[in-house]
């Protein structure tokens, strides 16, 4: 690790805190510590983190107020920390573009794993805008869905202009599984087998709608998908021509 990757962790608890951002920088991480949305969006004026460790449980302002107002803003990774047992919590989490959640109390090194994970498959903003025509050099990392460019490489997705279209990483799983199966019908269960879906309960709830949200950024006309097509009792279909059904 040649820059210290910076973390900011999110958490009322000074002891929780504390103990994971001892952890972290024991690491080699860089370690900014928030007690809530407040203190997080005053730390992001002064310094853009690589990932953001939000426990969801707080009393001033929630975790999920707060992953919907940071994902409108900025394109930033976030791990939840939940200590509810129901699932609806990371439903929503996901659903809002959290990366991945961790049940409280956590083990430290499993946060740790999910941490590595996450920042291996996201890609920072300023490195995630390479010269557009070494980009296009490069083709066979580039598939077209629709109206953008899916980089597997960079694990980004671009108009023909470069221009990057923030894109979260269960978003990128569910696309790279589409680029390597192309015409191919493939049902929820199998999207989630091949995208390696951990939580297959949280994300079979919320497949859909991140299609929904995919189809958004790239079919020509999302209200009549042609890209990414409902096959009805089957799943889904990655139409590279986007013909009609």
């Amino acid at each position: 690790m040649t820059q210290s990757q910076h973390i900011m962790i999110v958490d009322d608890e000074a002891p929780a805190r504390e103990m994971v951002g001892d952890y972290l920088k024991m690491h080699g991480f860089t370690v900014t510590l928030c007690d809530g949305g407040k203190s997080l969006r005053a730390a992001i004026q002064g310094s853009m983190p690589d990932l953001v460790v939000l426990d969801l449980n707080m009393p001033e302002e929630d975790g999920l107020s707060i992953i919907r107002d940071l994902k409108s803003r900025i394109n930033v990774p976030v791990i939840m920390l939940t200590a509810t047992a129901s699932p609806i919590d990371r439903v929503v989490g996901l659903e809002l573009g959290a990366d991945d959640y961790v049940a409280k109390p956590c083990e430290l090194r499993e946060l740790m794993a999910r941490i590595r994970s996450v920042l291996r498959r996201s890609v920072p903003a300023k490195a995630a805008a390479p010269d557009a025509a070494a980009a296009k050099s490069d083709k066979e990392q580039l598939v077209r869905f629709g109206t953008k460019w899916l980089d597997l490489e960079a694990q980004a997705l671009r108009d023909d202009e470069g221009n990057e279209h923030p894109l979260t990483a269960s978003e990128f799983g569910l696309l790279k599984v589409f680029a390597a199966n192309p015409k191919r019908v493939l049902s929820r269960e199998r999207l989630l087998e091949l995208a390696n879906a951990r939580d297959a309960e949280a994300f079979d709830r919320a497949v859909d709608l991140r299609i929904m949200r995919i189809r958004r950024k790239i079919e020509p006309d999302p209200a009549k998908p042609a890209v990414i097509r409902t096959i009805r009792g089957g799943g889904y279909l990655f139409s590279p021509a986007g013909e009609k059904a």
